[in-house]
């Protein structure tokens, strides 16, 4: 199995493929290790750094890959070897077929409650034999251990929670030894695009890195202040770290050398 690390700011980073994750959740499931599954993308590097609580989170995650081309570009200017994006949409596409192959039962938890029926109702149709052992909307605070509870109580091996970040690494991170699965993954907004209540951006732009800007575009009053704040920042984070490798060339070779685990 692929053990490849990256450290980007301090964090270490597994800038697998898209093949390379699926394998890899495959093995850790074959060997009943747990796993928390999170994806990072521009703002939550630029969140984490500010957030002890989002950054404990996510660092206690056995997988953290790179979804967005902010990051991949980022850290490609930054002398990282990094290939390809792994977008969290499209990797919970992928672990439904490796579920459904493999008869594990799957619980999905978050949204609103008509945005998640809709979502299992198309689920269903797009995977007949995926076991669903059960589905939660995501407004339940009033009453975390219950829906613990719940989830743990449904038999399911696989859960998958459409929150906002940083709530939704929050949660996982907090009750993942009392869900009972062996694999848990926040997916975002995931459920409303399975809904078709929103659409995701055409292909050209996600291989552009311009999806941020579709969604931007869907929701302009919402998101462009939180676009404009988060990517200026990185963008700064990211020549900081480049003039800072080039200046302790040495110091940096031997910081590299200790990236493979």
């Amino acid at each position: 199995m692929s053990c490849r690390s990256v450290k980007m700011f301090g964090f270490a980073i597994q800038p697998w493929t898209m093949e390379e994750t699926v394998q890899e959740i495959a093995h850790r499931l074959d060997s009943n290790q747990f796993t928390q599954h999170v994806v990072v993308n521009v703002a939550k590097l630029v969140n984490m750094h500010k957030d002890a609580t989002l950054r404990e989170a996510v660092l206690g995650c056995e997988i953290i890959n790179i979804d967005g081309m902010g990051v991949v570009w980022g850290g490609r200017f930054m002398g990282l070897e990094i290939v390809e994006r792994v977008a969290g949409v499209d990797l919970f596409f992928r672990i439904l077929e490796l579920a459904e192959q493999r008869g594990e039962p799957v619980f999905f938890l978050g949204a609103k409650p008509e945005v998640v029926e809709k979502a299992v109702a198309s689920l269903r149709q797009q995977y007949p034999h995926l076991r669903i052992a059960g589905w939660h909307h995501g407004y339940f605070w009033d009453n975390e251990p219950a829906i613990v509870e719940n989830v743990r109580h449904s038999g399911a091996t696989m859960l998958f929670v459409a929150i906002t970040s940083p709530k939704k690494e929050q949660f996982i991170h907090r009750w993942r030894e009392h869900f009972g699965v062996k694999f848990a993954m926040g997916v975002g907004g995931t459920f409303d695009i399975v809904a078709g209540i929103t659409k995701r951006a055409p292909r050209w732009m996600q291989a552009a890195g311009l999806e941020w800007f579709y969604r931007v575009l869907q929701e302009p009053r919402r998101l462009w202040k939180r676009y404009l704040v988060t990517n200026s920042k990185f963008l700064v984070m990211v020549i900081k770290a480049k003039m800072s490798k080039k200046k302790n060339p040495l110091e940096q070779k031997t910081a590299d050398a200790q990236e493979i685990w």
